[in-house]
């Protein structure tokens, strides 16, 4: 199987990474020089253009920042629609609206080939090692087919369903992620104006019926100060935003969403689009005057765990 993957950022270099680290033939693309230098360096082929990539590849993968960059490398004239042929497999790996994804997989499978919107959980730490979370939809049939090169990059597979279903729920799990990490703030913001050692609470949280995820990971650069998660304001706000779509052509009438969607474009406003997104906390911090932050935790979060074959997650059926 020849893969192609385009888009090495945060994530995108990480997955990457492990489908050369685990023996594929690999051919990569992407804006910035330095990066596919450094692919290439490992034993990577580079493309000219998405459009080289797609015509030397078995298997495209695309992992970009949004919606309107992942179609213009599809949909470009030297773009990944150009170079398809029957029989290709796209995988679409961004955080992106399924509607998109439906729209640009007719055009896909116009040329012969397949589908599959597979968006990855689980912090860039996991992305590292192997270990993150993936969502697959499309036909089982194409699942299939692309479980060894998704137990590749990702320790738990979930097949969600048909073509779109894994761009919900991914939309679904980072709004969630996002109300949380604001609700820590503001609980580290409130136990630090009583005068509380914050590490005691980081470990009350943890151990306690508050804990989650986002406070095991992002909680821990907060304290540190470093506030490096890995992930902006921007991709924070497009996906939020992207949660409300979703719940708009529902008529879902949310409440919690909205002011999520304000608290965050406030702290775009105020800190940059390419702010850290855990910094969000600097609002209650500028307001307060309060510095949350604490001795002995790390400045990034880093994945102990040894990379192991992935696996499907099953569900259990009635």
């Amino acid at each position: 199987m020849k893969v192609g993957f385009i888009g090495l950022g945060n994530v995108g270099a990480k997955l990457a990474g492990s489908v050369l680290r685990n023996g594929f033939d690999l051919t990569v693309r992407d804006l910035d020089s330095s990066a596919t230098e450094e692919f290439s360096r490992l034993g990577a082929h580079v493309a000219r253009s998405p459009k080289d990539l797609a015509e030397r590849c078995d298997v495209i993968i695309t992992c970009l920042p949004s919606p309107t960059i992942s179609a213009s490398v599809m949909e470009d004239e030297n773009g990944v629609l150009a170079g398809l042929s029957e029989g290709n497999i796209w995988i679409e790996m961004s955080t992106t609206d399924e509607q998109e994804v439906l729209r640009i997989a007719e055009k896909v499978h116009a040329k012969g080939a397949f589908t599959a919107d597979c968006p990855v959980s689980g912090g860039c730490h996991r992305a590292a090692t192997g270990n993150i979370a993936i969502f697959a939809g499309c036909d089982r049939t194409v699942f299939e087919s692309v479980f060894p090169l998704l137990s590749a990059m990702g320790r738990q597979v979930l097949h969600t369903g048909p073509l779109g279903t894994a761009s919900i729920l991914k939309v679904v799990t980072n709004y969630l992620a996002t109300a949380n990490l604001v609700s820590i703030c503001e609980a580290l913001v409130t136990t630090e104006a009583t005068g509380l050692d914050l590490a005691t609470a980081y470990e009350a949280i943890r151990i306690s019926s508050g804990n989650s995820f986002v406070h095991e990971t992002e909680s821990q650069v907060i304290l540190n100060g470093s506030r490096d998660i890995n992930f902006t304001m921007d991709l924070v706000l497009k996906d939020i935003s992207l949660f409300q779509e979703i719940a708009e052509r529902g008529q879902v009438p949310l409440e919690i969403s909205p002011l999520l969607i304000n608290i965050f474009q406030d702290a775009q406003d105020r800190y940059g689009s390419r702010e850290w997104s855990p910094n969000v906390i600097k609002r209650l911090e500028d307001a307060t005057g309060l510095v949350i932050q604490a001795a002995g935790f790390p400045s990034e979060i880093l994945d102990n765990e040894p990379e192991a074959p992935g696996e499907e997650v099953l569900i259990a059926k009635n």
